[in-house]
């Protein structure tokens, strides 16, 4: 007598013979306090979506898109994961934040789901030894290599203050700066974590002014970043604000006013310069849609699952893991990708940026790369 796990495999392999569809998950915030990410995530999963089945799909098969808010919460986000799972999914793209990624990828795992994050940067979403977790990002610790050389180099014999908001990517990533700050001989006078979401942080500002703070490296998102920016302008503190990816959104500079101009920011290298992304480039700016930040890394994500699964000729998450763990280049919008053991990039790079005003008027990070 045939068993129900026999049936099922046999029911799987001939819904891939008949051209069934694939069905895929996006896990993005497109509500809650970092909604500009997940805006990010979902138009770039989609876009991707919509040129592959353009394209003839998957070897004849279509990406069956799902789409789940997880509003960049941890418990919703585990809600999110189990509906994706519910609903047959089988791959997963998202989600934005570390803490939603990590704690999602767990219930992916005991279902046999592999996920791709595009802006995950926390090490431990990839370090506990489990094969579905990826990511077209790099991590806090590379990140922060790059970041606490920069401050140590740059900003010898100056008051820095590191500051973060908690969550397993701002404080992770403010202290993997830390670490290569110390090692490279640099002395921190505040390290502080703040509370996410509050409007008044001028507790913390008298702090930093009371330090006689040149410079404070923010772990965290725009959203509060802007606010402590404002508010240290506001109370005559000039100091320099420095981060990472979490300051990449326009609206940063919506929420911090003319105070961001000269803002520090570590992130990856700007994907819409990429020669190779153009054609896709048109087709976002076709629909009103700036592939900035983490936009064309999701498009990305979405690309590298479909390789898998052609180059495969399945759709099971333990079998595309396995092919990607091989570190076989994919080419994608944001240049060529290829994967150790762990999911992670064997190539990743972090560039550093300034916030400058443009010719137009406006400020932003495009185009204004430093160097190391």
């Amino acid at each position: 007598m045939c068993s129900l796990a026999g049936l099922l495999l046999v029911a799987g392999a001939r819904a891939e013979e008949a051209g069934a569809p694939v069905r895929i998950g996006v896990s993005a915030g497109v509500t809650g306090p970092y909604a500009a990410f997940g805006v990010q995530l979902k138009n770039g999963a989609s876009q991707a979506i919509e040129d592959i089945n353009k394209a003839g799909g998957l070897n004849g098969r279509k990406f069956e898109p799902v789409y789940g808010d997880d509003a960049s919460d941890p418990k919703q986000g585990v809600s999110v994961a189990n509906k994706l799972v519910a609903a047959g999914v089988t791959m997963v793209v998202g989600a934005v934040a570390s803490s939603v990624s990590i704690p999602a990828s767990d219930v992916f795992l005991d279902a046999g789901i592999i996920q791709v994050t595009p802006s995950s940067t926390n090490v431990k979403f990839t370090e506990r030894g489990m094969w579905n977790t990826f990511r077209t990002c790099g991590r806090d610790d590379q990140q922060g290599v790059v970041a606490g050389a920069y401050l140590a180099d740059h900003f010898k014999g100056k008051r820095i203050a590191f500051v973060h908001d908690k969550s397993a990517y701002g404080k992770g990533l403010a202290q993997e700066t830390l670490n290569t700050f110390k090692a490279k001989g640099g002395k921190d006078v505040l390290f502080e974590g703040i509370n996410p979401g509050e409007k008044d942080y001028s507790a913390l500002v008298s702090r930093l002014k009371s330090a006689n703070v040149d410079v404070v490296y923010y772990g965290g998102f725009h959203t509060e970043a802007g606010l402590i920016l404002r508010q240290m302008r506001d109370q005559g503190l000039n100091a320099l604000l420095a981060g990472g990816d979490g300051l990449s959104p326009k609206e940063f500079v919506q929420i911090a006013g003319a105070g961001a101009e000269g803002t520090l920011m570590t992130f990856s290298p700007d994907a819409r310069r990429n020669p190779n992304a153009q054609t896709v480039i048109a087709a976002f700016k076709a629909k009103a849609i700036d592939a900035d930040a983490y936009t064309l890394y999701t498009y990305a994500a979405v690309q590298v699952l479909a390789r898998a699964v052609v180059e495969t000729g399945s759709s099971d998450g333990r079998v595309l893991a396995d092919w990607l763990h091989q570190g076989k280049t994919i080419e994608t919008v944001v240049g060529p990708i290829a994967y150790d053991k762990k999911g992670d990039l064997i190539r990743p790079d972090y560039v550093m940026y300034a916030w400058k005003k443009g010719a137009d008027g406006k400020i932003d990070y495009a185009g204004n790369e430093l160097a190391p």
